[in-house]
């Protein structure tokens, strides 16, 4: 394999499996074999930083409320005011969560939670933020791990059963919503499982409830402990004891194989190897590390075919953009504008199966706004684009805090060097090969030419050429 070969794939892999790669990084990866590079992708960070915005203690949720009663009358303005203050907690977190991404530490973990996030799906009911960092982290403990213990750890979780409303489901008035959803969304999908299977693990449900405190808890008292047929087995079934047979069953690992082979290789399915890989990951007992070491180092994830396919999610691009120039933001706000704006808010996924993502990313409303976005960031400017009304009032509220000017701050430095060396000719292909999919077309490198001015400084050349090439459309795909 030659050398520009090699460093395509190393472009390609870092974009699927992080965020994209600075030139340092790539040029440092360019010194070990794929393989390695793959496996420390895979093996990075055995121990997770938890994401933290507010302490366990903080959520006094009953005690909240009991203080609001002034006279026996609700006092609205101290409600409002509570909501507020935790729709800013759970900003906060999407915020964290957005710079450990950008940090490019353990970005394949961070990059599989994002995955989780939409797969999981799950929306900040009552604007609770510690449920909701309670959720995020889950999903990141275990984005690596085994899919059984991240199956059952996030139905368990409080955001989760409050989500799908499992603390209404009780024995003699079950609630269908989290079984019917744990069948088709999470684990077999839609068509391989019968109403009345959702009917009696509904049964099984009940009594998965939790506390105020976040803290999941089991109350025999309102739990079926009758007899149920599930999946044409007869027992005294429980929570578990359902997740045990969606687990024995080999479509679980069909879906979230074929899932992950879309989000990660391409939205066209390759059914014989969906298939395979399917196999392995039944047999390998669902592990998740071992599953994504095979996709990564399999020939054919870099075929010609798959390059270029993946249209950037918005938390992808702004991340991506942000880890490959070092771009810090002087205010938190625009970042929510944009992930507002292009239609991916984290904590707010649009309903109960996620983003649905691919070519639904690109609309009209939001096109122009994404090829603008480079020069919006790197140029500091005020943006006159409004984020879509999506009928939310937490997003709505969230929209209320601070402007649309863009201020940032840029490591150009560190991006230059990898440069220096580069000709004036040169330039534009040597910066498209680190920042694009495909080569530079005849006609687009004539354009981005057309834009240098006699006289630049090499400094000025690069950042002109590199926010040039950003603002392409093959910039929106990996």
């Amino acid at each position: 394999m030659n050398h520009q070969t090699k460093q395509q794939q190393l472009r390609y892999l870092f974009a699927r499996a992080g965020f994209g790669a600075t030139p340092a990084e790539l040029n440092e990866a360019s010194r070990s074999t794929l393989r390695k590079v793959v496996r420390q992708l895979v093996s990075n960070g055995k121990s997770v930083a938890s994401l933290q915005v507010v302490e366990p203690d903080e959520n006094r949720t009953k005690r909240q409320l009991k203080g609001m009663f002034r006279q026996g009358q609700l006092d609205k303005e101290m409600l409002r005011e509570q909501i507020r203050a935790n729709a800013q907690k759970v900003r906060d977190l999407n915020l964290q969560w957005l710079d450990r991404m950008v940090s490019g530490t353990d970005v394949l973990r961070e990059k599989m939670a994002l995955f989780w996030h939409g797969h999981f799906a799950c929306r900040t009911m009552g604007r609770n933020p510690l449920f909701m960092q309670q959720y995020a982290n889950t999903l990141r403990e275990h984005a690596l791990g085994n899919f059984r213990d991240l199956l059952m750890a996030a139905s368990k979780e409080p955001a989760m059963l409050q989500f799908l409303n499992n603390q209404q489901n009780r024995k003699n008035a079950p609630n269908e919503n989290f079984a019917r959803e744990v069948m088709e969304l999470f684990t077999l999908g839609r068509g391989n499982y019968s109403e009345f299977d959702i009917k009696e693990a509904a049964r099984a449900f009940t009594g998965w409830q939790f506390t105020p405190e976040g803290e999941f808890v089991f109350r025999a008292q309102v739990h079926d402990d009758g007899e149920k047929k599930i999946f044409g087995k007869t027992g005294t079934f429980n929570g578990e004891d359902v997740i045990a047979m969606l687990l024995e069953n080999p479509q679980t690992a069909r879906f979230i194989t074929a899932k992950i082979y879309r989000f990660f290789v391409n939205e066209t399915e390759d059914k014989k190897r969906v298939d395979q890989l399917a196999e392995q990951f039944y047999k390998n007992g669902y592990d998740i590390a071992a599953l994504m070491e095979t996709i990564f180092m399999a020939d054919w994830f870099y075929d010609a075919k798959n390059i270029g396919a993946h249209i950037k999610s918005p938390v992808e691009l702004l991340v991506g953009l942000r880890h490959t120039l070092g771009v810090q933001f002087d205010q938190p706000q625009p970042q929510i504008f944009v992930q507002r704006t292009l239609g991916q808010l984290l904590f707010y996924p649009p309903n109960v199966a996620g983003w649905p993502g691919g070519k639904n990313w690109i609309d009209s409303s939001s096109l122009l706004f994404r090829m603008q976005l480079p020069n919006y960031v790197l140029k500091t400017a005020e943006v006159t684009v409004q984020p879509k009304e999506d009928g939310d009032v937490n997003t709505q509220l969230l929209a209320r805090k601070g402007g649309t000017t863009f201020r940032t701050t840029v490591n150009w430095d560190d991006f230059e060097k990898e440069f220096t060396k580069t000709t004036d000719a040169g330039l534009p292909d040597a910066l498209a090969a680190f920042l694009l999919p495909f080569p530079l077309r005849p006609d687009q490198r004539i354009l981005i030419e057309k834009q240098t001015k006699t006289g630049q400084s090499r400094s000025e050349q690069i950042r002109m050429v590199t926010a040039a090439l950003m603002s392409l459309p093959e910039y929106q795909l990996t």
